[in-house]
Formats: structure tokens, C-alpha cells, sequence
């Protein structure tokens, strides 16, 4: 069975702005397929370095897709392209948020998972600013559309972060809770999100924000871990804890989890 997804594109402005994606990597099941998981690398980063990462995890009912962002001026580095899933200045509730740039990279990761058979749970997961994304593609499943009212096709079962944030937080728990089927959704989707107490890029304190308000907004099956003495980067301990995670909340085969 396909999802289908429209495009997102409207108006002159998202004319003006071509979005290309770099190179897309898969690590393929090595059991039965029960799962997909689209996997997103930070700022700067690319799809390869995060197969290399997955591809000796212990998972082997996962399907994973670990694509490439387009490569962008971005604010917070003075205008320097580089490879980023939309633009972002300084990481902070009040900075604004780049809701095409979100949309377009949402819709990429949703197009991604469309051709999956219908029977294989779909995830997102991302380190940084993949986080950031996965969580924003949450908010966009649990209100059933994108930021610029396009439907959100996919049914997502789990979202992972890692040294995130929350994009458009602002005016999320209204959103939420304005909707009975969008309370319900994001009521069935498991999160977890891993943050290291000493990032001095993505500052905990504001990871932790982030986990309070999408458990504020309805977000109700949300794991917030924090790791101690661990900077902007992943440790062994930390992909330990989302393999024993995953494991249970997919119900993978073969797979011991707490």
C-alpha cells in the first residue's frame, strides 16, 4: 500500500525557493521488516554519517532511510551555506521559526516513508537539528497538517530526539488541545528524547522546555533522559537506550527491552 503526498508548495514566495535534497542512504532489514524509521543528521552533517552510525545497531527489524538536507544559507553561521533542514538563528523560544523550510523538509521525510508497506510501523528520529525536525514532524502528525494547512498523510507510531529542540512551540498546546483527533494523536505517539546535561550547543535547559511542552500539549507517552557529563554529541550508553526503547515500543522480534 503507497501514501500518497501532495506537494507543498504554494504561492511566489515557495516558487522562488527551490528545495534540493542530497543523497539518501538505507540500511536495510536484516530480519523481518516491522519497522521504518527515517533518521536525520545535524547541521553541516549528511545521510552517510548517520547510516554509519545505524547500521551496527542491533536492530535488525529496522528499516532505515537516513537522507541528506539541502544545502542553505544559514543564519546562526552569518549566512554560510551549508547542509541544514531549514534555516535557524539563535536557538531560543522567542527566536522565529522557518516554517517553510520546516514544511518542505517535513513533506521530504513524509514522502520518504509513503511507499512503505502498510503492515511496518513508521518512525522519525535525528540527532540536533534532525531533532528538531522529528519533533516538528510530531506536531504536524498530532494536528494532521502541516504549518501551512496541507494535510499530514503519515501515521507515525515513534519519534526519537537527540540534543533537540521544538520548532513552533509558541502556540502548540493551543493547537492541541483545540482538537479532539489532534489530543488523540499525539496521545498515541511514543517520544524519546535524549540531551546531554552539559550541551553547550543546544542548551539542556531548553531541550528539557521543549519535552515539558509537548507533554503539556497532550504529548502524554514522552521519555526525557538526560545524560550527565555528556556535550553536543551521542555516547554508547545513550544508543543503548534508544535500541531497549525501540524494542518495546515497536514490539520488535527477537529484541530485550525493559
Amino acid at each position: 500500500m503507497n501514501r500518497t503526498i501532495p506537494s507543498t508548495g504554494s504561492g511566489s514566495r515557495t516558487a522562488r525557493r527551490t528545495t534540493e535534497f542530497g543523497r539518501t542512504y538505507v540500511v536495510k532489514p536484516k530480519g523481518k521488516h516491522q519497522a521504518t524509521i527515517v533518521w536525520l543528521h545535524g547541521l553541516g552533517d549528511n545521510g552517510s554519517s548517520s547510516y554509519q552510525l545505524l547500521e551496527s545497531l542491533p536492530l535488525p527489524n529496522i528499516k532505515w532511510i537516513c537522507p541528506t538536507a539541502p544545502t542553505r544559507p544559514v543564519t546562526a553561521l552569518g549566512g554560510f551555506p551549508c547542509a541544514a533542514w531549514s534555516d535557524v538563528g539563535e536557538i531560543s523560544e522567542n527566536s522565529p521559526d522557518d516554517l517553510e523550510g520546516l514544511d518542505a523538509s517535513a513533506a521530504h521525510i513524509a514522502n520518504l516513508l509513503s511507499t512503505e508497506p502498510a503492515d511496518v510501523k513508521l518512525g522519525i528520529g535525528g540527532f540536533s537539528m534532525g531533532a528538531a525536525i522529528a519533533l516538528y514532524s510530531a506536531t504536524c502528525f498530532a494536528q494532521g497538517k502541516y504549518g501551512n494547512g496541507i494535510p499530514y498523510p503519515i501515521n507515525l507510531s515513534v519519534i526519537v530526539g537527540l540534543s533537540g529542540w521544538l520548532p513552533g512551540s509558541r502556540s502548540l498546546r493551543n493547537k492541541i488541545e483545540g482538537s479532539h483527533e489532534a489530543a488523540r494523536r499525539a496521545a498515541s505517539l511514543h517520544i524519546l528524547l535524549c540531551h546531554g546535561i552539559c550541551d553547550d550547543v543546544v542548551d539542556y535547559k531548553f531541550g528539557q522546555k521543549s519535552a515539558d511542552i509537548l507533554i503539556s500539549a497532550g504529548f502524554r507517552y514522552l521519555m526525557f533522559k538526560p545524560y550527565d557529563g555528556v556535550a553536543h554529541y551521542t555516547v554508547p550508553k545513550e544508543m543503548d537506550e534508544i535500541c531497549n526503547w525501540l524494542g518495546g515500543r515497536l514490539g520488535l522480534e527477537g529484541s530485550r527491552h525493559t
